[in-house]
């Protein structure tokens, strides 16, 4: 199966995508493009006109990141979500959770004025305060396995990381078990 990830250079939706790949050692090809100007072969086959998209043997597009994630973990002999179907259930619902913390971020990160920045600041502190309570097996999201939890919030920990901003946002005295989870994850390969 030939599966070609197309996306734009700092996308974490793509990266959630990627980190999959290479837990699972999937062979793919990565394709970069401008979203700001995507080529016409892209607004033909994105019904978003966003990233992440997947190709499949170049004829299937795969969209929405979580979506691609099962996908990958499901041609790959699965392993990454629950065998049960309510926790397999919750894992999504703390995904698509997960998804909400990155737009507060960048909403954070590109806002225009003061207001925007610090409600979508106080939104993000707020839903990192409901993953801490979540947050009570480790060292992973589901305890010893990694999961596609997990990698769905690797992308958020990764730009707190690079803008040192993580102890503002999860300080260790406040949000501990959020704080060591993020720390474990940004030492992953």
């Amino acid at each position: 199966m030939e599966l070609e990830l197309v996306s734009f250079k700092i996308c974490p939706f793509v990266q959630r995508a990627i980190i999959t790949l290479r837990h699972k050692r999937t062979a793919f090809k990565l394709t970069h493009i401008d979203l700001s100007e995507p080529p016409p072969w892209f607004t033909s086959i994105s019904p978003f006109g966003k990233v992440p998209l997947l190709r499949v043997d170049g004829q299937h597009v795969i969209f929405e990141s979580a979506v691609i994630d099962e996908f990958l973990d499901e041609i790959t002999g699965g392993g990454l979500l629950p065998d049960d179907p309510l926790l397999r259930a919750l894992d999504r619902s703390w995904i698509e959770f997960g998804t909400a913390c990155l737009l507060d971020l960048s909403a954070q990160l590109h806002a225009e004025d003061r207001e925007t920045f610090e409600t979508s600041g106080k939104e993000l502190s707020s839903k990192l305060t409901w993953l801490e309570a979540a947050l009570d097996q480790p060292p992973w999201f589901n305890g010893d396995s990694l999961s596609l939890v997990d990698f769905a919030y690797a992308p958020l920990f990764m730009r707190c990381e690079i803008l040192a901003i993580g102890d503002a946002l999860y300080p260790a005295d406040r949000l501990p078990r959020t704080a060591a989870w993020g720390r474990r994850l940004l030492e992953l390969p």
